[in-house]
């Protein structure tokens, strides 16, 4: 697992109005309807995030992630990955989610982040990124490969070997933000990095050294440091791009 159930997203150092927002249904390519939660700024915005959550799909901590974008002015929409195998609605604490992973087919994950691409364009959205976390980290930067036309990839906490086959295909440029605490080494994200400069595309990497894995939590107030650099670097990464 990566957030708690009691994680809750860190502040942005920018904040306006979320305007509308809530619970939706969406049907990907292949006729699956999966859940996601948008949340919409209120005022116009030209930009658009789609959120990949760690393994538990659709956690309220992602929710309540899509209304901080929406306060720093941007679009966004929070995916859930397990539409196909348990179907669309609210899921308890006890919800069995690692069954599910082993059932996801990365292929209809990027049908889904598609149809999420595609419902930021028609609210406005002209350049979209993705930004996800642990698991949702790999699969975001994965989407650089997807052939949906993104101005850029965020991972927090990503292991590169879940990406490392489709480097040859990517063309949006990543953002890589690693714990320097977490499992997985910062040399392999480095070195992961550097593949996919050599393939031409832009890979920006920045390690927190002393923060553990999941440290993007409010409730982390040695982190807060870390916390308010990490929203500043992606605000800026979507700004620039």
């Amino acid at each position: 697992m990566c957030f708690g159930a009691d994680a809750r997203p860190p502040q942005p150092p920018v904040r306006g109005g979320a305007g509308h927002r809530g619970p939706a249904t969406l049907r990907s390519a292949d006729g699956a309807e999966f859940g996601v939660f948008y949340a919409h700024p209120a005022t116009r915005a030209e930009v658009g995030v789609v959120i990949l959550p760690d393994v538990r799909g659709l956690h309220p901590y992602y929710e309540e992630l899509a209304e901080r974008f929406a306060e720093a002015g941007l679009h966004a929409i929070a995916v859930d990955y397990f539409g196909r195998t348990a179907g669309v609605g609210d899921r308890g604490q006890d919800f069995p989610f690692r069954e599910h992973v082993a059932r996801m087919d990365v292929a209809q994950v990027d049908e889904d982040v598609a149809a999420a691409v595609a419902r930021l364009r028609e609210a406005g959205a002209r350049s979209v990124f993705t930004v996800g976390f642990c698991l949702g980290g790999a699969l975001s930067w994965r989407q650089s490969a997807g052939g949906h036309g993104l101005a850029g990839c965020v991972g927090f906490y990503g292991r590169p070997e879940r990406a490392a086959d489709v480097v040859d295909a990517m063309e949006a440029p990543l953002l890589l933000l690693a714990a320097g605490q977490d499992r997985t080494p910062v040399a392999d994200v480095e070195a992961f990095a550097a593949q996919v400069r050599a393939r031409g595309v832009a890979a920006d990497v920045h390690v927190y050294p002393d923060a553990p894995h999941s440290f993007f939590d409010r409730r982390f107030e040695q982190y807060q440091e870390e916390c308010g650099d990490a929203w500043r670097r992606i605000l800026d990464f979507t700004a620039r791009r």
